[in-house]
């Protein structure tokens, strides 16, 4: 089963491929306490569809590249603000 991971896109420079930061947040194992834990990933994005600050959604797929492996599924053009 293909995961399906959503997130803020941090940069879109590179030729049909997108950096998203995905945020996850889990309880620490000894402590207890909730932590906020972000990874980037690379994602295919043709035609260079989304912007810096959208929030998208990314399926894992087969590797496209060397450290690109998921691809781009859906873009809500919602802008984050920080």
């Amino acid at each position: 089963m293909a995961k399906i991971l959503s997130g803020i896109v941090v940069s879109n420079k590179m030729k049909d491929t997108i950096v998203v930061s995905v945020e996850r947040y889990e309880k620490h194992p000894k402590y207890g306490k909730f932590i906020k834990r972000r990874k980037k990933f690379k994602a295919h994005d043709t035609g260079n569809t989304a912007k810096v600050g959208d929030k998208v959604e990314i399926l894992e797929t087969r590797p496209i590249s060397k450290d690109k492996h998921f691809r781009l599924i859906e873009n809500s053009k919602l802008k984050i603000e920080n």
